[in-house]
């Protein structure tokens, strides 16, 4: 299963697409703890007190985990996975 990382998550993975040891039936809980493991240094930036920090956007197909079950969302084959730190900014223009 691949993960899209995007910003500074990509830059302390190594790059924008990381490959782990998850399979369909798994869930997106266990497709990131291998993540997790495979870069630790993503962990302190990913988790709080253990858990998905709320900042911290985990997709599948696109589509928040939150909107449906959660770490325990069952993984399908194609399934598409990306993490998202916050963003802000823009043009500021006048």
């Amino acid at each position: 299963m691949e993960w899209k990382l995007f910003a500074d998550l990509a830059e302390i993975a190594g790059g924008r697409a990381v490959e782990v040891e998850a399979s369909p039936g798994d869930t997106v809980g266990d497709a990131l703890d291998a993540l997790l493991d495979a870069h630790p240094d993503l962990r302190e930036r990913v988790l709080e007190d253990g858990e998905v920090a709320d900042h911290i956007n985990v997709l599948r197909n696109g589509r928040s985990v939150r909107d449906d079950e959660g770490m325990e969302t069952t993984l399908e084959s194609g399934d598409e996975l990306a993490l998202f730190p916050p963003v802000s900014g823009g043009s500021g223009g006048r």
